[in-house]
């Protein structure tokens, strides 16, 4: 069906205009439009109507009277008072029912309640293009894929004796003037709750209350931030801890709890298509992905515990381990102060434990895992796509057809007219190309600023790391001999490490919290013209913030720390001041896991108080201020205030902490195969929770339509490309994988190496070049030489020629065989890997031959169906006017008696 072309702004506000006297509307026939009739509720708390007992709410304001207030305030109550008014009476001119009660706990609060007759349901429904059903569907849309195996899936589906499954229904855009094609049997339940409450919302959301120098301001959204009205939100059916005593009422919120959101369902699917009618299907198909995501998670966190378990296992047969803590030959290796002074020599056993514990991040199965989730994500992301086309099918949002209006805020903002280049009619934009540049400049350069202020943060941790190394290295070792507990187990990079990477996180979750609000300040700054623009803006503004706070450090620690640090006699120093930091002899790669271990866990914890002890604290004080024993006497509309707004954003927040997840299981894999598994446990859990919160902690929030997931699918596939290239850099740059291989296959036999077999025995002598003591510069003197004997050099990780060499402490030949390993261990992983991905993308297509069949099955049907009506009636008036055309012809060719 062709789209309606008529757009709200014409169809329902041009009338308001009459309303509208100096700057408010001011009818007086609205002047007595609450009722006194407030005792009929007190025995039916849970009741959704009217004081008529007939008429549904769809949606309720709330208000604080200001005859009631304590203030001088007058002139500005005053002012609040006649918007409001304005506002009330333009919503009755447009076709709304509203009722007014006062609060049975606060005298001061007044809820209105609006109820949208069939008229307007109707009317608007048109404009919205909202899908509707004409006839009950027959086709088999879902089927099992176990098979055989449903006598053990039944265990973990809901019980649909609980769940109805919905009846299925062909549906087509609505259209007032062919109603006779919709399924309508009962008006009352022909649009359901969900729909009602979106409609309504939608007129909420365009109706005037004031217009100032030729600038119109309507809006629900800005009346309530603007205090004049308190809170604007559809009613929750029932209580979700109890089912309505209402017969008529679905319960649907109580069935939500019981079958979802209670503990003891954690282990059962969820009822996607329960909370999709509640709900919406922008609610949905978030948790439709969330689950279908730690699914996923599921075959990659065995995966990754296997691979650990490999490591763990054999961590005992690891040779540069032992080398390392072998009082003969790591208790004999004297190694170089990392820093100029107070450092003091150290022997090289004394990082015993550490490289234990690399042993079992930094092996075979790191690279096995790392080359598995490269694939991973790929069928993660393809699989989605064909479950993300399912929904969309049996959600029907295949063709959403929805002209999103501009936001209120835009049209708010048009005083300028310009000419349409493609309609060549004149239209009001908020502002000129050239306002419009000024403000893109002036957001990007916001957005600039803050991520430099971000690499500002990480720059002054790398200083904290480089100084308080300083302290560490002078307090920790108090013997070359590495026997002391407390050096055994918390060396000077262990320590330094743990305490950065805390303060690193505390940074990260305040500049998290403030660029929150930053960004949000720019984007309305920025002024999208509709909601999905305004929501893209405001998604890239805020991953590309939280993608250098939360990544930054690891990608420092990855790619950055120990590679530019020189050799002891010519070290790097920061800002000319501060020695570039060093790796362990192992590498940075524990250091890195202890990174991403300390943020990864520290988020979610962080996350988990945020979401369920703040709303369920704020919540408990709202029921201690309430009348004692009142609670159960309190009507539906009140109990639902008293609960926390979801906010504007919705689950904004809640898609930015999954994605940010994501990349830390996808991006830095090769250094943490327990992350998978951590995110799945975190994953179990937040499904539940946000549940939880949604059904017992939170107001309902207005319904919405989604087709899919938005702009985090682009934003994941860029994190699955990007996360070949960081982790075959961390297995070739940050582990020490590709150095051990070299050594390995070349220089553990002639002509380099002395051994007549491949082996790894002596690979540690073989990665730590000599510095003799004397070359050292002034800065070092200082460092205390006691206990080093008649050692005259002392060894530093690199690959250099040693003093009295021609080319002393320049870099040899196995560091240049190395780089070129490394180089080519990169290039050829990554057109490997790439070129898996993209053959998976080429063999599964994005939606299934099965689904695609059954699209274009309803869609024939659909349209023959409405063709076979429309026939219908065009026959049935042909029928008539062929009948009136053959009385006319007999009466013209009787003959006429005299």
């Amino acid at each position: 069906m062709a789209p309606h072309t008529v757009l709200p702004s014409s169809l329902v506000l041009e009338n308001l205009e009459q309303t509208i006297v100096s700057g408010f509307g001011t009818l007086e026939s609205q002047q007595d439009f609450r009722t006194p009739e407030f005792e009929e509720f007190n025995g039916k708390p849970d009741s959704l109507f009217f004081n008529d007992g007939q008429r549904r709410i769809d949606f309720v304001l709330v208000y604080e009277d200001e005859s009631k207030k304590e203030t001088n305030k007058k002139g500005y109550n005053e002012k609040q008072r006649r918007k409001r008014r304005a506002y009330e009476s333009n919503l009755i001119c447009d076709g709304l029912q509203l009722e007014a009660t006062r609060s049975v706990l606060d005298d001061k609060l007044v809820f209105v309640k609006v109820h949208a007759p069939w008229e307007v349901l109707c009317t608007y429904a048109e404009i919205m293009h909202i899908k509707l059903p004409l006839k009950p569907n027959d086709l088999k849309t879902r089927s099992s894929a176990f098979g055989n195996f449903n006598w053990f899936t039944k265990v973990l589906q809901v019980d649909e004796s609980i769940i109805k499954p919905e009846q299925e229904f062909f549906t087509a855009p609505f259209e007032k003037s062919r109603m006779n094609d919709f399924y309508i049997q009962d008006r009352d339940t022909f649009f359901n709750p969900a729909t009602r409450s979106r409609i309504v919302y939608f007129i909420l959301s365009r109706i005037k209350y004031q217009i100032t120098d030729n600038v119109k301001k309507f809006g629900i959204n800005k009346l309530v931030s603007s205090g004049i009205y308190k809170a604007a939100f559809p009613l929750h059916d029932c209580n979700f801890s109890t089912p309505s005593k209402d017969l008529s009422c679905p319960n649907e919120r109580y069935l939500l709890y019981r079958e979802w959101a209670h503990p003891r369902s954690i282990y059962k699917k969820q009822p996607l298509d329960l909370i999709r009618k509640y709900y919406g299907e922008k609610i949905g198909i978030y948790f439709a992905w969330l689950g279908y995501y730690t699914q996923m998670l599921l075959l990659a966190a065995v995966v990754g515990v296997a691979c650990f378990l490999y490591g763990y296992f054999n961590q005992n047969n690891c040779t540069w381990s032992k080398e390392v803590c072998d009082p003969d030959i790591g208790g004999k290796i004297i190694m170089c102060p990392q820093c100029d002074r107070l450092c003091p020599f150290w022997k090289l056993n004394a990082t015993c434990e550490s490289s234990k514990k690399l042993c079992i991040f930094d092996s075979f199965g790191t690279l096995v895992f790392a080359v598995f989730m490269g694939v991973w994500v790929t069928l993660f992301l393809e699989f989605w796509k064909r479950r993300q086309a399912e929904l969309e099918y049996e959600w029907d949002t295949v063709e959403l057809q929805q002209e999103e209006q501009p936001r209120p805020e835009y049209e708010a903002r048009c005083t300028h007219v310009v000419i349409n280049e493609i309609t060549q009619e004149e239209e009001r934009v908020p502002f000129t190309t050239w306002g419009k540049c000024i403000r893109i400049t002036l957001c990007a350069s916001a957005v600039f600023f803050w991520i430099l202020l971000i690499i500002a943060s990480v720059i002054g941790i790398i200083v904290y790391r480089l100084s308080v190394f300083i302290v560490f290295s002078a307090k920790l070792p108090k013997n070359l001999n590495g026997t002391d507990p407390i050096q055994k187990y918390l060396t000077p990079q262990m320590a330094t490490s743990i305490t950065a990477s805390l303060i690193s996180f505390i940074i990260i979750m305040i500049l998290n919290t403030i660029y929150e609000k930053v960004a949000i300040m720019i984007t309305n700054f920025e002024l999208p013209r509709t909601q999905t623009d305004y929501e893209n803006s405001l998604t890239m503004k805020m991953f590309l913030f939280q993608f250098v706070n939360y990544y930054s450090s690891c990608f420092y620690i990855a790619f950055f720390k120990g590679k530019f640090v020189g050799y002891p006699g010519d070290p790097v120093y920061w800002l000319g001041k501060y020695r570039n930091e060093e790796c362990d002899p192992g590498g940075c790669l524990l250091e890195l896991t202890t990174q991403l271990t300390i943020i990864m866990g520290g988020k979610a914890i962080w996350n988990n108080i945020q979401e369920v002890l703040l709303p369920w604290v704020m919540n408990l004080i709202g029921r201690y201020r309430t009348v004692s024993g009142a609670e159960k006497n309190t009507p539906r509309w009140e109990q639902d205030y008293h609960l926390q707004p979801m906010g504007k954003l919705g689950l904004f927040y809640e898609y930015l902490e999954m994605i940010i997840q994501f990349g830390f299981v996808t991006l830095f894999v090769a250094s943490f195969p327990l992350a998978p598994l951590l995110a799945l446990v975190n994953n179990i859990l937040e499904i539940r929770v946000d549940a939880w919160k949604l059904t017992t902690q939170y107001r309902r929030m207005v319904p919405e339509k989604a087709q899919d997931i938005g702009a985090w699918q682009p934003i994941m596939q860029g994190i699955a490309i990007l996360a070949v290239v960081t982790n075959a850099m961390i297995i070739a740059f940050t582990s020490e994988m590709i150095p051990r291989l070299v050594y390995y296959w070349s220089f553990s036999v002639p002509p380099y190496g002395d051994h007549l077999n491949y082996t790894m025995e002596g690979y540690i002598n073989n990665t730590l070049s000599y510095f003799n003591i004397v070359d050292f510069k002034n800065k070092n003197k200082d460092n205390p030489y006691t206990g080093l004997g008649d050692h005259t050099s002392c060894r530093y990780r690199d690959f250099r020629h040693p003093p009295g060499h021609p080319q002393e402490y320049k870099h040899n030949i196995y560091y240049w065989h190395v780089i070129a390993a490394k180089l080519a261990f990169i290039i050829v992983t990554e057109h490997i890997i790439y070129s898996v991905k993209f053959f998976i993308s080429y063999a599964i297509p994005d939606v299934s031959k099965s689904t695609k069949s059954k699209i274009k099955r309803e869609k024939y049907l659909t349209q023959k169906l409405l063709h076979e009506n429309h026939l219908k009636d065009m026959t049935k008036n042909m029928g008539v006017i062929a009948e009136r055309m053959v009385e006319v012809v007999d009466n013209n060719l009787r003959p006429k008696v005299d």
